[in-house]
């Protein structure tokens, strides 16, 4: 039934997605910042001039020039079709009185500025790709013809793709060798992409009611595909086990359900209040984007927790090994309770490795610390320089047509041109009219300023739009110091005195007053974010310091992140080879949305860790035993659900899209050295040099804090475990 309930859902959603669609939005505006305001007036007062401004960009590649008579009438019968596409408001020639200065002064680059009736997010995606493919007809040999723009940038988006199907078959290979069970290991795949599918077509219908970035189903898939997996991997175990020891199918269910669910549990809530986290900060865009991936993941621990036990009860033993089957159905009823300890054993002796290594641990902890926590600084190292900002088409790959649009217009007008400041300016009289003009006139001997242009307006109109063309690119440190420069310095000096209003708005105006907003309100969230994981670990374990030994953690993690995320996207190591496009700055609202992924995966990996060595120190109080036997307990479970969100979170860099490729990059390297030299040896190391303090707890504050069990009531016929225990046997 609950199989059913589950086909229902997801076939019940995908065809109500079906027939109301999506409506996903890429606006990154806030509306306290001056370029909101500024696209609010244009918008109220000249809504044909604020449509999406896209380009068409050409380019004759025989050394003659665009104005030669066959490239004239080819582009002018273009632009006349493109001019009278659906959804296009308007096409500003070169060829016509006005256009000379869209025409390069070297004669042989050229572009037209084609308006969209909406802003970009709105532009139906048929609309830009009409423009596309009659820019693309009128392409030859001689004449390189590119388009460009945010509505044709939808064009080229794909969501999902041959990337995250590799990282699935990766976890699979992975659980193969784990649980030699073809069913075992693909239970966990099936209970992933079951949450993911529900959650990703979830928030496609919530697109209409919140403002949802086009990103977010990838980031949501990239999120609950890897803890999906991997929660699935700790309930699949824990039922395995259990049948091993002798339960029937159903008392080995409940109790993996009353165990390692618990966990699971607990894993997932950490993960979406951290998420949900950032509702904190107040910005639409980044909201939609934390209720899509808490609304995924929530999903995922819900299919772990109702699907999986289902569809286990419905396999019966074919969860087992060949081999593992044939053991239990050759053990005498009374040899039957023996099970527990032959698979004990047996786990035992397949994960000596780690036993080993949580001895070496405890024997030496200070050197090996040393040495883990200086290869994490070395990969942190590069976050001293982290610059936040948004790419253009300047990072997208080179063969896209944005990306050779861009280059264009770089090479035959600068490249401020792919990005232009649109100053809108509101007068009220002849005096504020002379003001303007003395103010264009100061802009054009502003350093930094390319040309100045005022935009055309009927008579009488009293917003002016004026375009300023950097001499750097959108996504340059130069471009944000002029914005500030003109908004501090330049235009309050023309409006003192006046009733002229100016304000500095544009899609680069807007990403950087976007990236201003982040940076300071990431000290907030982080404060928060720390705060909210040191709470939790204080009510889980009963201790001040593995709070705090674990916050530190979390924040190395996090350095580790955007250690690689900086040395590939904004230094540029191999961003091209990515698909990733060249060298710019980090995604502005990379930080937050990194941040708060990985403060609850770290947590889940602490959860597992620090229960075990919690349970022990409960039954012996003996320090130096909990950590050992805790660390060498999980080590193995623990490894191996980080290989699998590893590989889960690097499928997905090769998928074309910059901004998930930052993600990928950032949250498999993180993952994997987080388990390897985060909780393998810096918290075991630190807790064998910190010895009783770890399990300190002022006995007002016991008092106070609610008890919470992470995992339920142990097995009675076994020791102890809060942690899931990976049992790994022979071949089938």
């Amino acid at each position: 039934m609950t199989v059913l309930l589950w086909l229902g859902l997801l076939v019940g959603l995908g065809v109500v997605s079906g027939k109301i669609g999506t409506a996903y939005s890429s606006s990154m505006s806030l509306p306290s910042t001056e370029s909101s305001k500024a696209m609010d007036l244009l918008k109220s007062s000249l809504p044909a001039a604020a449509g999406d401004q896209d380009t068409v960009v050409w380019h004759t590649t025989d050394g003659g020039s665009v104005t030669d008579p066959a490239v004239r009438d080819r582009m002018t019968g273009t632009l006349d079709a493109i001019a009278h596409s659906p959804g296009v408001a308007s096409v500003s020639s070169p060829y016509g009185p006005h256009g000379a200065a869209q025409v390069s002064p070297d004669g042989r680059t050229a572009y037209a500025q084609v308006v969209f009736d909406q802003d970009a997010m709105y532009v139906p995606p048929a609309d830009a790709e009409q423009v596309v493919k009659l820019a693309d007809q009128a392409r030859t040999p001689a004449l390189d013809v590119q388009s460009g723009g945010g509505a044709i940038a939808k064009t080229e988006r794909h969501m999902g793709g041959a990337g995250e199907l590799i990282g699935v078959a990766a976890a699979l290979a992975i659980l193969l060798l784990i649980f030699r069970s073809g069913w075992a290991a693909v239970l966990p795949v099936l209970t992933g992409a079951a949450g993911v599918g529900a959650g990703v077509i979830g928030i496609g219908l919530l697109s209409h009611g919140m403002s949802l970035a086009d990103t977010a189903p990838t980031l949501a898939s990239l999120v609950g595909l890897g803890v999906g997996i991997d929660y699935a991997l700790f309930v699949v175990n824990r039922h395995r086990k259990g049948l091993m020891t002798g339960l029937s199918v159903e008392e080995s269910v409940v109790r993996a359900l009353n165990t390692s669910g618990r966990a699971v549990v607990f894993a997932g809530a950490t993960v979406v209040v951290a998420l949900l986290g950032m509702l904190v900060l107040g910005i639409g865009f980044l909201n939609g984007m934390a209720i899509g991936a808490a609304v995924t993941v929530a999903l995922t621990v819900l299919a772990a927790i109702t699907l999986l036990p289902a569809m286990l009860g419905l396999l019966k033993l074919r969860v087992l090994s060949r081999r593992q089957r044939r053991e239990l159905a050759g053990r005498a009823p009374l040899d039957v309770a023996g099970a527990g300890a032959d698979a004990g054993g047996r786990a035992g002796a397949e994960g000596g490795a780690f036993t080993r290594w949580a001895h070496k641990v405890e024997a030496r902890p200070l050197g090996k610390a040393v040495v883990a926590l200086a290869l994490l600084v070395a990969v942190a190292l590069p976050v001293l320089s982290l610059r936040l900002g948004s790419s253009d088409a300047g990072n997208n790959p080179k063969s896209s047509t944005t990306r050779q649009a861009y280059d264009l217009m770089a090479q035959g007008f600068g490249p401020g041109s792919n990005g232009p400041l649109l100053l809108v300016a509101q007068s009220t009289g002849p005096q504020d009219r002379q003001a303007l003009d003395h103010l264009v006139a100061e802009l054009r001997t502003t350093p930094g300023v390319a040309r100045v242009a005022e935009l055309p307006v009927k008579p009488g109109q009293q917003v002016t739009p004026v375009s300023v063309v950097p001499t750097s690119s959108p996504q340059s440190a130069q471009t944000s110091d002029l914005i500030t420069h003109l908004r501090q310095d330049v235009i309050p000096a023309a409006e003192q005195g006046t009733g002229l209003k100016v304000l500095v708005g544009g899609a680069t105006a807007t990403s950087a007053d976007f990236a201003d907003v982040l940076t300071g309100k990431l000290p907030l969230f982080v404060g928060i974010i720390v705060g909210l994981g040191c709470l939790l670990m204080m009510i889980a374990f009963r201790s001040v310091l593995i709070p705090l030994i674990g916050a530190v953690m979390n924040l190395l993690t996090i350095g580790v992140a955007f250690g690689a995320i900086i040395a590939v996207f904004q230094w540029g190591w191999g961003s091209e080879a990515l698909g990733a496009g060249a060298a710019g700055p980090v995604e502005a609202f990379a930080p937050t949305m990194i941040i708060a992924i990985l403060f609850g995966l770290s947590m889940d990996y602490q959860v597992f860790l620090i229960s075990r060595m919690h349970e022990e120190w409960h039954r012996t109080g003996d320090n130096r035993r909990s950590v050992r036997v805790g660390h060498g307990e999980t080590g193995l479970v623990i490894t191996a659900a980080a290989v699998i969100m590893g590989s889960v979170f690097a499928s997905f860099i090769f998928g074309g899209q910059r901004m998930i490729a930052e993600f990928g990059v950032g949250l498999a390297v993180a993952v994997l050295l987080d388990v390897l030299l985060v909780r393998l040896v810096l918290v075991p190391a630190l807790m064998h040099r910190f010895g009783r303090a770890n399990w300190w707890l002022p006995r007002w504050l016991d008092r106070v804090l609610p008890h919470v069990s992470v995992e339920g009531e142990p097995d009675q016929d076994q020791e102890p475990a809060s942690a899931p225990q990976l049992t790994v046997v022979g071949r089938a």
